[in-house]
């Protein structure tokens, strides 16, 4: 009976609506990341960075393709993301030409 109590409690502790009050402004530091215009870039600006930063993108640094390829299989795969083949396609490439190492 102790541990369905402990487990009730830890549920409703964890259902609370927890928020912090602000009683000053808060400022959100501006990161200007550097984006290397190319190919397909309209691409990824319509699919990728709907969801997340350049900043994720250029934080890999310098790739091979299948790694480029990798990624953008993982962003489809396992977050839903609802990118065409095609553009997985254009994406690749353009990561891999902008960011790449040079290698396969």
């Amino acid at each position: 009976m102790m541990k369905k109590t402990s487990i009730a409690a830890a549920l409703l502790l964890a259902s609370l609506n927890l928020h912090a009050v602000l009683t000053e402004d808060v400022e959100v530091p501006y990161v200007p990341f550097e984006i290397k215009m190319g190919k397909h870039f309209d691409v990824v600006q319509s699919n990728c960075l709907t969801c997340h930063s350049f900043g994720y993108i250029l934080n890999q640094g310098k790739q091979p393709r299948h790694f480029w390829k990798e990624k953008v299989e993982k962003m489809v795969d396992a977050f839903k993301a609802p990118i065409s083949k095609e553009d997985q396609v254009l994406i690749t490439d353009y990561l891999f030409e902008q960011y790449g190492n040079g290698q396969p």
